[in-house]
């Protein structure tokens, strides 16, 4: 796999499929570090970007809109009218000379943005594409989930003396407080479900689900108005 990063200007191929991960700086509960959003991201990117010919991977975009989040201390948040300005014009100066792009999400609170970017971007016949690195039935922010992935990805970053649960009341019924007053207004120790549980094992399982899924969907191309790949 090539990297971004790691190459000079004649080693990138004619038109690549370009792999950008992305995601937050924001808290995630005691026990989870700020990065974790960038970190899955970046996980499932690279193992994706591996398994697909001629693509090269990125260095990750690691500032998201994450203003609930803002009432925590180390948490920086660029709102999504930063965020999609920024999507908007990476896109178009990537495709100057990838053939696609690939943009890997891994925090929920981007969706606006990439929304909004992917439908200005199609418009423009920019190749330019998303893939949310959600997990079907998982918890929302720091549980179980959140936490047996990172003890798969970054295990040295989890401080699992510190993990607890937090509001583990449906997200449909929170949303409004979360939208109206922030989320630590809802859960004051920032968790979104329960770490009880969380394993590197499980985490290794969520991640190669996450993998197959991107890499399919990116396979098959089959992109929507807003820049969704359709699964």
């Amino acid at each position: 796999m090539r990297t971004l990063a790691g190459s000079v200007w004649p080693e990138i191929p004619d038109a690549p499929l370009l792999v950008v991960p992305l995601g937050s700086v924001e808290q995630h509960g005691p026990h989870l570090p700020l990065i974790t959003d960038t970190a899955v991201a970046g996980a499932v990117a690279e193992a994706a970007a591996d398994r697909l010919d001629g693509a090269v991977l990125a260095p990750a975009l690691t500032y998201g809109a994450s203003g609930e989040h803002e009432d925590f201390p180390g948490t920086i948040s660029i709102g999504t009218e930063a965020l999609t300005g920024l999507l908007v014009e990476y896109g178009r100066s990537a495709c100057r000379w990838a053939g696609r792009v690939l943009i890997v999400n891994g925090h929920g609170g981007n969706l606006d943005a990439l929304r909004a970017a992917g439908r200005v971007l199609r418009a423009e016949g920019q190749d330019v594409a998303w893939f949310p690195c959600a997990v079907p039935d998982g918890d929302a922010h720091a549980g179980r989930t959140e936490t047996s992935l990172m003890l798969h990805v970054e295990p040295e970053g989890v401080r699992t003396d510190d993990a607890a649960a937090g509001e583990t009341s449906p997200i449909g019924t929170l949303l409004p407080r979360l939208r109206a007053e922030g989320v630590r207004a809802v859960t004051p120790n920032g968790v979104l479900g329960d770490p009880a549980g969380a394993s590197p094992e499980e985490g290794a399982d969520l991640l190669n689900g996450l993998v197959e899924r991107a890499v399919a969907a990116a396979s098959g191309w089959r992109v929507d108005t807003i820049g969704r790949l359709i699964e």
